[in-house]
């Protein structure tokens, strides 16, 4: 997915630096290359440990057939979307597509650090970049994790293996996976998507450290 990002004046709430001073671990921030798997691995983590907490990201996009608000996503009008944003109340935003609006809450995200929930952000790589520069505003601690495929071939196979593409449109895919890829350096943690319960046994064992809790 594309994503254009808007630059937005915004106001940190009062309350941020003393609830970020909370008594667990650190936010993990889950990112990676498109077609690596971030959500499969994410899901199968929940499966095993549903005491982890995944912040749940705000929209002005109509609700899509099956979806619940709060569950799938926080359904917002671009005015209520916009206020906020000005409120300094998410942690990252984006423009996507050039029209719907999408964004990280940062309350909730806050509230749930400072009772020491574990807790999880699962966002693509642009979006990663964008909390990184937020949290440095708000002197919150984060460890960002890359998931990485066993190797490009890998990779690309998983991209082109749909069969609803024309070759122009994987190409293109392709060239935005090697770009991605060259994030990995960026990140604390690497995380090798080669079999999914192994992925995910390996981000909880990061959450895990970060906690305190029994791995």
């Amino acid at each position: 997915m594309t994503t254009t990002t808007t630059t937005t004046t915004t106001t940190v709430p009062p309350s941020a630096s003393a609830q970020a001073g909370r008594k667990g671990g650190r936010l993990v921030v889950l990112s990676g290359p498109t077609a690596v798997g971030k959500g499969t691995v994410e899901a199968r983590l929940l499966e095993r440990h549903p005491e982890v907490w995944v912040s749940v990201s705000a929209t002005t996009r109509a609700p899509r057939p099956g979806e619940t608000d709060g569950v799938d996503y926080h359904f917002m009008t671009e005015e209520q979307f916009l206020a906020g944003e000005r409120a300094g109340e998410f942690l990252e935003t984006a423009v996507v597509h050039g029209m719907a609006h999408y964004g990280t809450p940062l309350k909730p995200v806050l509230e749930h650090l400072a009772a020491g929930v574990p807790t999880l952000l699962e966002i693509d790589l642009q979006g990663a970049r964008r909390v990184r520069e937020r949290a440095r505003e708000l002197g919150l601690d984060v460890v960002y994790v890359f998931i990485a495929p066993p190797s490009f071939d890998e990779l690309k196979r998983r991209l082109t293996g749909r069969g609803t593409e024309t070759p122009e449109q994987q190409a293109r895919r392709l060239e935005t996976a090697k770009v991605e890829l060259a994030a990995e350096p960026e990140f604390d943690v690497v995380i090798v998507n080669d079999t999914v319960d192994r992925a995910a046994d390996e981000l909880w064992g990061v959450i895990a450290a970060e906690y305190g809790l029994a791995d």
